[in-house]
C-alpha cells in the first residue's frame, strides 16, 4: 500500500512538472503558443464541464444554464489571460497566475499543518479553514512580491487576498460539481490529477475578474514594469 501511495505521489510530481514547463514557454514566448494552449486548455475545460453538467440530476433548462455559465466562465478567463499578457507583458501574467498557483500550496501545506475545522465537509471533506486562510495568505504575498516587479498599478497589491478566496470558490464550486455528477475527477487526461478543469477550477475566476480589471477597469503596468 505505501508503494503504491508513493507510486502515485511520483506520478503526480512528474506530471505537474510537465505541466508547469508546458505552460511557463508558452507564457514566455507568448503569440501563437500562447494563444493555442489557451484554447485547447479552454476547449478540454468546456468538454468535461459539458460532461460534468449532464451527469448531474438536473432539469433541461438548469442543464442548459450551467452549459451557458460555463461557457461565459471559460471564455472570459481565457480573454482575461491574453489580454494580460499581451497588454501588460509577461511579468503581469506570471503575478496573476502565480495568485492561483500560490493559493493551491498554500492551501495544501497549511492544511496538512494545522489541520482543523473543516471548511465545508458536505462539499468537499479535506479542506480546512486553516487550509483557506494559508491559501489566501500565500496568494497575498505572491501578489506583493511579483506584482510589485512587475509594476502593477491601479488597484491594492493586497488584492492577492481576495484572489485567494475567490481561487478557492472556485475549487469549492467544481467540488460541488463533481459531488453532484457522482464523480471523483473531472476527467482523466491529467495521470494523477485528473482533468484539466481539476487544474484550472481555481485559475478560471480569478483570470476573469484581473482580466476584466485590465481590460475595463483601472489595473494597468507603470512604465518600465
Amino acid at each position: 500500500m505505501a508503494t503504491a501511495a508513493k507510486s502515485d505521489l511520483w506520478v503526480r510530481i512528474l506530471s505537474a512538472i510537465i505541466l508547469f514547463a508546458i505552460a511557463g514557454v508558452a507564457l514566455w514566448l507568448g503569440g501563437i503558443a500562447y494563444g493555442l494552449l489557451l484554447l485547447v486548455g479552454g476547449a478540454l475545460t468546456l468538454v468535461e464541464w459539458t460532461a460534468l453538467v449532464r451527469a448531474m440530476p438536473l432539469g433541461s433548462g438548469g442543464r442548459a444554464g450551467f452549459i451557458a455559465l460555463g461557457l461565459i466562465l471559460v471564455a472570459g478567463a481565457i480573454g482575461g489571460l491574453w489580454f494580460v499578457r499581451d497588454a501588460l507583458g509577461v511579468t503581469a501574467a506570471l503575478w496573476l497566475f502565480g495568485m492561483v498557483w500560490a493559493t493551491d500550496i498554500g492551501a495544501y501545506f497549511a492544511g496538512r499543518a494545522f489541520g482543523g475545522a473543516r471548511l465545508a465537509p458536505a462539499i468537499s471533506p479535506s479542506k480546512t479553514w486553516s487550509g483557506l486562510t494559508g491559501g489566501m495568505v500565500a496568494a497575498l504575498i505572491a501578489s506583493a512580491t511579483i506584482g510589485d516587479r512587475a509594476g502593477i498599478i491601479g488597484v491594492p497589491l493586497w488584492i492577492g487576498l481576495f484572489m485567494g478566496l475567490l481561487a478557492q470558490l472556485g475549487d469549492l464550486g467544481e467540488s460541488w460539481m463533481k459531488r453532484r455528477a457522482g464523480v471523483k475527477d473531472s476527467g482523466r487526461l491529467i495521470p494523477g490529477h485528473g482533468g484539466i478543469f481539476d487544474r484550472v477550477d481555481g485559475l478560471l475566476p480569478v483570470a476573469l475578474v484581473i482580466g476584466a480589471l485590465a481590460a475595463f477597469g483601472p489595473l494597468a503596468v507603470r512604465a518600465g514594469g
